[in-house]
């Protein structure tokens, strides 16, 4: 039972964006950001409450994971220092907690959750923190959410 919550919550965070946006990512050096925005009711119930994410129609999830390449291709997760800020389209600014979550020593995820509206748009910047980088990797986008 505790392997099937971390596997339904990757399958959810990866697989459902689908429904929402693609899954995006950002190379920095031998570093990639991946990250997505979905609806929170999206989260299958038995994953949101695992991982204390409330699953509500007008709150959004924010999941963002590092990865550092390898010269086989393969990639390993890795810790970082994870913040990030959304700001409306009428300038309301959010700033959203990151929480980490370790799935052993296979995944890492920080995820941060947001109130909205239907078509509301929010511009997100993103900051990535690496002990072994001098500056943050910073990336920003743009999404657009639906609630109805």
């Amino acid at each position: 039972m505790t392997r099937i919550l971390p596997i339904c919550f990757a399958l959810a965070v990866l697989c459902l964006p689908l429904a929402a946006t693609a899954q995006q990512s950002e190379t920095f050096g031998n570093y990639e950001v991946h990250y997505n925005t979905l609806n929170a009711d999206q989260i299958p119930a038995q994953v949101a409450q695992g991982y204390g994410i409330r699953r509500s129609a007008n709150r959004a999830l924010l999941n963002i994971t590092v990865i550092e390449k390898s010269a086989g291709g393969a990639g390993t997760a890795v810790k970082a220092g994870v913040t990030a800020t959304a700001i409306n389209l009428t300038g309301q600014r959010r700033d959203i907690e990151m929480r980490e979550i370790l799935e052993g020593d296979d995944a890492i995820y920080y995820i941060g959750e947001l109130p909205i509206h239907n078509m509301e748009t929010y511009n997100f910047t993103v900051q990535v923190k690496l002990d072994q980088e001098p500056k943050p990797f910073e990336l920003k986008f743009r999404q657009q959410f639906y609630t109805e």
